[in-house]
């Protein structure tokens, strides 16, 4: 096998575009369906998971670029190399609670991993506004998803890898 030859079979993984997804908290992963909220149950915001997390440390569920990072700390956009958009959502209808709960690190144009913190949230304080607490990824551009499956369902760690999703 020569060099060029080890070149064509990379460009040639490069075109699947198929890209793991993993936990973003320790917890126990459900499929979006099953989401306390027809936003995202319905998915009408896209296709995706939830976790209900068991603590409040949030991790990127994917290798991309940050976005966008909502004001009010409630949720993260990142886009990944393959050109999907992936929404990370914390708790159903915590737009109204202005980010008291969160104290969210990640930054737009900040390069993230499995690995990287986007958020701390205060379950309890989540708790105490009566809202759901259930960590919501949706892909937002299903027309740039060709395929996508989650292989893993139930107690999960942060980066236990949970699935796979293909861009166009």
């Amino acid at each position: 096998m020569g060099l060029f030859d080890f070149l064509k079979g990379k460009d040639k993984k490069e075109e699947s575009k198929e890209v793991k997804l993993f936990s973003p908290v320790n917890g126990t992963v459900i499929a979006i369906e099953e989401v306390a909220d027809p936003v995202f149950s319905q998915k009408m915001m896209g296709d995706g998971f939830a976790v209900k997390p068991s603590d409040g440390n949030i991790y990127s569920p994917v290798s991309g670029k940050v976005v966008s990072v909502f004001p009010t700390q409630h949720a993260v956009g990142i886009t990944m190399d393959n050109g999907i958009e992936v929404l990370v959502h914390m708790g159903l209808d915590t737009v109204e609670l202005d980010g008291k709960p969160f104290n969210t690190v990640a930054t737009e144009g900040q390069e993230v991993t499995p690995e990287t913190k986007l958020s701390t949230i205060d379950l309890k304080g989540l708790a105490e506004a009566d809202k759901d607490d259930a960590i919501v990824v949706v892909f937002t551009n299903m027309d740039q998803v060709s395929e996508y499956s989650l292989s893993k369902t139930g107690q999960v760690s942060v980066n236990n890898e949970i699935g796979t999703v293909s861009g166009k």
